[in-house]
């Protein structure tokens, strides 16, 4: 069996097992219940910075067993969107199945096989031990990197997939903390109003996949509901140079289940 070794375990998040799923768990804490719920937008950054926002978005529930995880590659050159080949991505909570039924949609959806963007990335790794405590042993996964791509195709590949979908992204990168919070919330009030066009690739390193996924839910009739946003400002005390964090909610309308 082909298994994706963790790359960031150490260092965004404890590698030793218990001391991950008690930091997970502390992060959780009870879960909310919400049958609209169809898709999350969380941060990707170490547990100590971000953890607590991501917690915001993976504490709602019920979160499904099938997940599609769209992050972006932060060191490979990357058009369009890549799936990995192996047949299991492990952390130190164990190993999580990786979909081939999905793997198979999205390479017809026009998806190509790549492990090299996610061999070196954290963006999808770091989501992996929230998702295993909130779904348990029955989780599966279809990780794919999102390089660039416009927002149509994006929505085209999401459409494709029958699943629950996880975007990895976070927000702007090392502005001053007053500045950060300003492009933050225009960013946030663009994600909600579902406008694409409004966010740069310079206001999320998950730009296209946010963006891909804001127009898929405005074709279904979605809504994406701010949860919480703050920058590493907020966990650090340092404000000189911060990274902004944001997590939302991808949601059927009100009134439909």
């Amino acid at each position: 069996m082909s298994v994706r070794r963790p790359v960031a375990a150490g260092r965004f998040y404890p590698r030793d097992p218990e001391a991950l799923a008690a930091t997970v768990d502390a992060l959780l804490g009870a879960a909310e219940p919400d049958s609209s719920l169809r898709g999350v937008v969380v941060p990707h950054a170490g547990y100590a910075y971000s953890g607590p926002v991501a917690a915001a978005a993976f504490s709602l529930a019920p979160l499904p067993e099938r997940v599609v995880a769209l992050g972006p590659s932060h060191f490979v050159p990357l058009d369009g969107c890549a799936v990995s080949t192996a047949d299991a991505w492990t952390t130190p909570l164990g190993d999580v199945r990786v979909d081939q039924e999905l793997r198979t949609a999205a390479i017809a959806a026009g998806c190509h096989a790549d492990d090299e963007p996610h061999a070196s990335d954290h963006a999808i790794e770091v989501e992996l031990p929230f998702l295993q405590r909130s779904c348990g042993p029955a989780l599966s996964v279809l990780p794919v990197a999102v390089g660039r791509t416009d927002p149509a195709e994006g929505a085209c590949v999401r459409a494709a997939l029958d699943a629950f979908v996880l975007v990895s992204t976070d927000m702007s990168h090392f502005l001053d903390a007053g500045s950060a919070q300003e492009r933050d919330r225009r960013t946030a009030t663009a994600v909600v109003a579902l406008d694409n066009a409004a966010i740069g690739d310079g206001d999320a390193c998950g730009a296209s996949a946010l963006r891909g996924t804001i127009e898929h839910a405005r074709r279904a009739g979605l809504r994406l509901d701010l949860l919480d946003l703050r920058t590493s400002g907020d966990a650090t005390g340092d404000d000189e140079r911060v990274v902004g964090y944001g997590a939302f909610a991808l949601r059927a309308q009100r009134g439909v289940a």
